[in-house]
Order: structure tokens, then C-alpha cells, then sequence
């Protein structure tokens, strides 16, 4: 990819249009669908695994170690497989995955219904659709901005969609596995999170069929080990020289590990012992999903008038450490509801900011191999998340696990305010050109050197993880 990626002001505004000078919003708004009901499909395994191992086995400690069976392959995939998107590209990489992914989790209930599922089989499965996910979510993260100029949209109102979709499938998602669980079990909400990946695959497979930056690139089609190695050292080198990218990495890959121990084990095990089981669980998940969902769009529609920095800083302050406290202080459904709500409309601004930010810096030829060191930076912390809460649970107690689960996570949410490198996010950087490194990188060494392949970044997980692995993002708190 030739071009880098470039803001014209606060709302990262892009060059309308395709190639042609004409709009094409249809590879988007395929791309957004199948987000959407691949996100959704997220929400049924993100409380209907949880629940299974709880239902099937209860303990919290085994809970944890399927989570970190689920998340430690993703970390792994996305700390190597950035190059290797771009060689086989991105539409066939998200539509391969997909699939495996959808083999994976519904085996699980088959497997149970046969009278054959093991513990240790159901943490290979895990792990195996951990695996091949994270190459599937980059290679179509990493086509928003691409879309979005084919469609004549700004990059900001794009991300913003994206991060709305996944709000809104999280709602419909979470609300569905709730009542599913009540009335059919965890087993059917698996069922239907495997046909969600078929249909996510197919609207990829079609939807996205003829746009250039999807297909493979040429000049990574014969590559050595020796080429694959300079690349993904040339993504690192890119992250790592300092600057808000690698701040956003720190701060981000600390706040993901506490989410997931919040949505993998924290939060099912407070619905089942003081909430009144699955049904609330899955409630108090949708709630938190049109919060987000209306956040992300408020976000896109007047978010470009705020600072960025503010905006950010106050929606993690206030967005993410409450529902912790109430959860701990509180037996009631009704504290936790209001905290949620209100938290997740913060926390929706929080990957449109992200997205946009990561975007705007990195050159459109780096950008997936990038974005895929950046996940893996971002989830590196997510594996020990699920493990060490569903100990600490069975060491201590529910509630002092979320004390310090929350303290740890008060005490990450001031870097913004600490360190110096997050002043500079509501600069708009001049047009990044492949060969140079982020605006601002003092001494940072030559990302690619002429002649050299084009590198890919596997792609990365909410950067504010949410309970569910996205440029970096946090991963936003699992409902």
C-alpha cells in the first residue's frame, strides 16, 4: 500500500471517494454487518462459555483457565501473524478464519450432547478459535479506513459506525444469551454463535470482493523467513519507538487484562451467587451495550467539537472503575444497571477515539502489520485477566477480588493525566509516508527500507476491551 493514512483536521477527514472519484458504500456497510453478527456472536460465547463451565463444573478457578485457554492464542497470533494477512489477504483471511472459528464453538455442545466433552478438550477448542480469530478481526479492522474513503465518509464517522455496530451487537447479543441460557441452556447459545461466523463469512466473501486493499499483495506473495522476520521487526520498531502509540499500548494492555477478569469470571460469578443468575447477566449486558452503542454514536456525531484528550481521559475515569465498587458494595441489580448504563455511554467514545488516533498515524502500508503488534501489546495482559480473578475468587472472596481488581484499574486510568506523550492526542499529523517513522519519535529508526516487503500487523482486539477482543483498543468491560 502506497499511500498513508491522512486527517484534514480534528475529524480525520479522508479523500471522498474511490479511486474513480466515485462513492461505493456497499464493501462498508457489508464489512459493518458482518461485524455486527460477528460481534454478537461474540456477546453468546462471551456469557455462554463462562456460564457452561460454571453450570458444568462450578468453580470459578476452572472458569478462569478456560479464559486463559481462550485469550493466550490470541495474543500469540497477533504477535506473528501481521505479515501473514497481507500475503494471503485480508477478504480471505477473515472469511477462513471464520469459519474454523464457527467449527470451534459449535463442536463444543455437540460434543457435550455426545456424552464425550472433556475439560481439556473444551480449552483446545477454546484456544484453537482464539488462534485463528485475532487474523480474522484485524483483516477487518483494518479495511475501515480503505472503506471508508470508497464510500465517501469521513474516518472518524466510519469508526464510529464500527464501534456503534459493535455496541448495538453487543445489546442484542447479551440480551439473547440471556434469555437462551434461561430457556434452552448454554449449549444453544453456542449453537447459534457458530452460525453467526457462517454468516459473518459469507457477507465478507461477497460484500468485499473487488476491492484492492482486501485482496493479497503482490510484492509479499514470495517472501522468506528472512523477509517475514524484517517486516514483523519493522511493525515493532514502528509501535516501540515511543510516543502515544506505544503510551495507548501500556496503558491499554494493563485495563484489558482487569476487563477480562471482570467479563471472564467477576461478573458471571456476582450474577450467579447475588444477582439471580443468566436472565440479569444477560440484561445488564445488553443495558451496557446500547450505552455503548449511543455513546459511539454521539461520539460520531459532535465528538470532533471536544478535545480528544479530555474526552478520553474523563470517559475512562468515570466510565470504568464504578461498576467494580458497586458490584462489590451492592447484592442488587438495580445499583449495578444505573452504574453500567452510565459507564458504558462514557466508555462508547472510547475506540472511535483509539481508532481514529492509530489510523491517523500509521502509513496505510504498515497499517495491518502494525495494528496486529498493537493488539497483541494491547491483549498481552488478557490471558493472566480470567486465570488470576477465578484464583483470587477461590482464594479470598467475590468481593475482594473486585476491590482490588478496581483499585489496580483507578490507578491505570490516570496515566493520561501523568504521562507527557498523551498531550499530543489531538494533534492531526501531517500525511505519514512509508519509510518514516510517527511524527514526534525522536531518533526512531527507518520503519522500511527501499525494497523491502510490505509488512502486516495481525490485527488486534478492541483497543478498550470490552469483554471482547478490537486499532488498539481497550477492551470495553464485558457487559
Amino acid at each position: 500500500m502506497s499511500r498513508g493514512l491522512r486527517a484534514g483536521g480534528p475529524q480525520g477527514r479522508g479523500r471522498a471517494g474511490g479511486a474513480s472519484g466515485g462513492t461505493d458504500r456497499r464493501p462498508l456497510a457489508a464489512l459493518l454487518t458482518a461485524h455486527t453478527i460477528s460481534t454478537m456472536g461474540n456477546s453468546l460465547t462471551l456469557i455462554g462459555v463462562p456460564w457452561f463451565v460454571l453450570q458444568t463444573t462450578g468453580s470459578a478457578g476452572r472458569a478462569g483457565v478456560v479464559a486463559f485457554c481462550a485469550t493466550l492464542p490470541v495474543v500469540v497470533a497477533a504477535l506473528v501473524g501481521g505479515p501473514l494477512i497481507d500475503r494471503f489477504g485480508r477478504r480471505r483471511t477473515s472469511v477462513t478464519t471464520d469459519l474454523i472459528c464457527g467449527l470451534t464453538v459449535s463442536a463444543i455442545p455437540l460434543l457435550h450432547y455426545a456424552g464425550v466433552l472433556e475439560f481439556w478438550m473444551l480449552c483446545t477448542l477454546m484456544a484453537l478459535g482464539g488462534l485463528v480469530a485475532t487474523p480474522g478481526m484485524t483483516s477487518r479492522s483494518v479495511l475501515i479506513p480503505d472503506l471508508a474513503e470508497r464510500a465517501g465518509t469521513t474516518l472518524s464517522r466510519a469508526a464510529s459506525l464500527f464501534e456503534a455496530a459493535s455496541g448495538g451487537a453487543r445489546m442484542a447479543g447479551a440480551s439473547l444469551a440471556g434469555v437462551l441460557i434461561a430457556l434452552l441452556g448454554a449449549e444453544a447459545v453456542l449453537f447459534l454463535d457458530g452460525a453467526t461466523f457462517a454468516v459473518s463469512a459469507a457477507l465478507i466473501a461477497g460484500g468485499v470482493r473487488g476491492v484492492r486493499a482486501a485482496e493479497p499483495m503482490k510484492s509479499t506473495a514470495r517472501t522468506s523467513f528472512a523477509d517475514y522476520r524484517r517486516n514483523l521487526r519493522e511493525g515493532y520498531a514502528y509501535v516501540a519507538s515511543g510516543g502515544l502509540l506505544l503510551a495507548v499500548v501500556l496503558m491499554v494492555m494493563l485495563t484489558n487484562g482487569l476487563n477480562q477478569s471482570w467479563s471472564a469470571v467477576l461478573f458471571p460469578v456476582h450474577a450467579r451467587d447475588n444477582l439471580g443468575g443468566a436472565t440479569q447477566l444477560g440484561l445488564l449486558s445488553a443495558m451496557f451495550g446500547a450505552a455503548t452503542l449511543l455513546g459511539s454514536l454521539l461520539y460520531g456525531a459532535v465528538g470532533h467539537r471536544f478535545s480528544r484528550r479530555a474526552v478520553f481521559t474523563t470517559a475512562f475515569l468515570l466510565g470504568e472503575v464504578p461498576r467494580f465498587l458497586v458490584a462489590a458494595l451492592t447484592d442488587s441489580t438495580l445499583p449495578l444497571a444505573f452504574t453500567m448504563a452510565f459507564g458504558g455511554l462514557l466508555i462508547g467514545t472510547l475506540n472511535p477515539i483509539l481508532s481514529t488516533v492509530v489510523f491517523e498515524r500509521v502509513p496505510q502500508q504498515l497499517r495491518t502489520r502494525v495494528q496486529g503488534i498493537i493488539t497483541a501489546g494491547c491483549q498481552l495482559t488478557m490471558p493472566l485477566g480470567g486465570l488470576t480473578a477465578g484464583f483470587l475468587v477461590e482464594g479470598t472472596s467475590l468481593r475482594t477480588a473486585l476491590l482490588l481488581v478496581g483499585g489496580l484499574y483507578f490507578v491505570a486510568t490516570l496515566s493520561p493525566l501523568v504521562f507527557p506523550s498523551w498531550r499530543t492526542m489531538d494533534d492531526v499529523p501531517p500525511e505519514t509516508t512509508p519509510g518514516m517513522a510517527p511524527e514526534g519519535a525522536a531518533g526512531a529508526m527507518p520503519l522500511r527500507a527501499p525494497g523491502a516487503t510490505p509488512q502486516t500487523a495481525a490485527e488486534q482486539p478492541a483497543l478498550v476491551s470490552s469483554s471482547e477482543p478490537s486499532p488498539p483498543r481497550p477492551s470495553s468491560p464485558a457487559p
